[in-house]
């Protein structure tokens, strides 16, 4: 470690000495002009040549020691960039899961790749000028005034008024724009990757990129932000840049009148040539400051977007953690509201679910379903109440033991870009071949299984095959029985499943969750008949709440949804028979 924190420093001061070191071929031509002009015909040739020689073994000596200083930079930039990486995934690992569906993973992607780069930029290329931006123009201007401050003053008032014209119009509204441009550009990256994702559907429905509106839409600011930056600019560097190169036309003047005072027009035309070769160089590393400064801001704000990407608090792990001694699940008096939101989506929900027991939550969509689930598998931390398992608040428990001890089925399925095997063996890595034989036979997903070349081995995606959502449905529950955890959450698992595959899958719910605690999200009622409890849920509050038969007896609310749903089926049926 030692080591590689030295390399940072050493850049530096390799950049510093290369800076002054590439200064010396200008003085040593300035030399050889000098020598040319004084000695007249009893020039030397030898001094001469040896002035080359050193000019040119100087500059030589100026781009290997910046080549070392830059390699040096590199592979402490590559460091401190794959340690950004790494220490963002490690506290994003560990962030409740909740965080994940407050955060695209365009945005998140974006925000990790993009502003390690940046830091990495800065670190690999404009941080070795950081020295040579301080040392080269002290060094100009110590020589500047050596030989003649007045032909020195007239040098640097153009540059003065140069940098004033440029920090009068890059201040404040610079930084503005740079946070602008860097939030536009996440927008962007966002929208792009949601716009990719959803490309089949763009093309089933013969649409364009403006059915899009948001990506279109963040294009557009991107594009009208820039260009009308750019535009404001336009006329100040155009003036920077007259204003900074026009040194000539004050120092010719002066010199004019040094000669005319002096009368020794021979020393001050050397120094006026001097003046003339060192302040382009001078003009050049005041703007490259200028740059420098912009890209510290830049990295500053790469620095602080990650710190803001990855400042949300970690699920708190209890000192004391307490095992679960049975699964029988509580909610007591819980409300929560989502980070950011002005309602809250639960307000003091209780419900108890036996050990063995499966209960059934029904709604309409935003009544607070998937976020009594989501908190009873601690995606977030409730804001009032308590969430218990076996009697003990979930905060007190491990949360690996806690993840042990549940399974997921959600609507959206996620399968990983591997073989069919290994997102299987997800659920249980050190899960031998008959146990994960075993859990395929009980998903019903033999006949994916064997219509495969490679059977198990088969890679999903391009590499291997495409599977149905229904299909991938399948390959989940494989992987939720191979688990074969005691708590078994359904979020709508068959929402999105052909007549076909979703007979399938309720048959494999049956095994999935015999004998197990079952806390099920359902929208095609159904589906909920047989479960012992249900609870009718509206607007984060429990509205019902008893079996399929009591809740009929009720004529309420989930009376309603029964009739309702039951009038839906006949007039499918019905809509069906008269087609053919």
């Amino acid at each position: 470690m030692t080591g590689r924190k030295a390399l940072l420093p050493a850049a530096l001061i390799l950049s510093g000495i290369s800076s002054i070191v590439g200064m010396i071929p200008y003085i040593l031509i300035w030399f050889i002009v000098r020598e040319l002009f004084l000695s007249g015909t009893n020039v030397s040739a030898d001094l001469i040549i040896s002035y080359g020689w050193w000019a040119v073994g100087t500059a030589i000596a100026s781009i290997v020691l910046y080549f070392v200083a830059l390699s040096l930079s590199h592979l402490a930039a590559f460091r401190v960039e794959t340690n950004m990486r790494r220490v963002a995934m490690k506290k994003i690992i560990y962030m409740p899961l909740g965080f994940f569906n407050s955060k695209t993973t365009g945005r998140i992607r974006k925000i990790i790749d993009e502003n390690a780069g940046i830091t990495h930029g800065f670190l690999a290329h404009q941080m070795p000028d950081l020295s040579a931006t301080i040392l080269m123009p002290l060094t100009v201007l110590v020589l500047i005034f050596v030989f003649d401050w007045r032909l020195g003053l007239a040098c640097l008032l153009p540059i003065i008024f140069g940098v004033l014209v440029m920090s009068i119009t890059m201040g404040a509204k610079n930084k503005v724009f740079m946070e602008r441009y860097m939030n536009a550009l996440e927008d962007m990256n966002t929208e792009a990757v949601e716009y990719v994702r959803g490309i089949p559907v763009v093309k089933v429905f013969q649409q364009t990129i403006y059915s899009f509106k948001s990506f279109y839409k963040s294009i557009i600011n991107y594009k009208e932000m820039v260009t009308t930056y750019t535009n404001m600019s336009e006329k100040a560097m155009s003036a920077y840049m007259v204003i900074i190169n026009s040194f000539v036309f004050f120092l010719v003047p002066v010199a004019i009148l040094i000669i005319n005072s002096t009368g020794n027009y021979l020393t001050t035309i050397l120094n006026m040539f001097l003046y003339v070769i060192l302040t382009p160089v001078f003009s050049q590393s005041i703007m490259r400051s200028m740059y420098l400064s912009n890209t510290i801001w830049q990295a500053g704000q790469a620095i602080d977007r990650m710190e803001n990407l990855t400042s949300a608090k970690p699920l708190a792990v209890t000192s004391n953690p307490q095992s679960i001694l049975d699964h029988n699940i509580k909610l007591k008096d819980v409300s929560f509201t989502y980070p950011g939101a002005d309602n809250k989506a639960i307000e003091n929900i209780n419900l108890e679910i036996k050990e063995g027991q499966t209960m059934a939550l029904v709604g309409s969509s935003g009544s607070g379903k998937t976020t009594i689930a989501r908190l009873l598998a601690r995606f977030w931390d409730v804001d009032e109440g308590e969430v218990l398992i076996g009697g003990i608040n979930v905060k007190d428990i491990d949360p690996d033991k806690l993840m042990n001890n549940l399974s997921f089925v959600f609507q959206n399925t996620r399968l990983f870009k591997t073989t069919i095997l290994d997102n299987i063996k997800y659920g249980k890595p050190s899960a031998s071949m008959e146990e994960v034989e075993e859990a395929v036979h009980m998903a019903q997903c033999r006949d994916i299984i064997d219509k495969l070349p490679e059977g198990l081995d088969t890679k999903i995606g391009s590499e291997g095959t495409y599977l149905s959502g229904g299909e991938q449905q399948r390959i989940i529950l494989a992987r939720a029985i191979l688990k074969n955890a005691p708590i078994v959450i359904l979020d709508e698992a068959t929402a999105f499943t052909d007549p076909e595959n979703e007979h399938l899958i309720q048959e494999a719910f049956k095994k999935l969750t015999k004998g197990k605690t079952v806390l099920m999200i359902a929208h095609r009622l159904t589906s909920v008949t047989s479960a012992d409890k249900i609870l009718v849920l509206s607007c984060g509050e429990i509205l019902e709440q008893g079996d399929h038969k009591e809740l009929l007896e009720m004529e309420g609310t989930y009376a309603s949804m029964w009739k309702e749903y039951q009038e839906s089926v006949v007039w499918k049926i019905g809509e069906e028979v008269q087609h053919v």
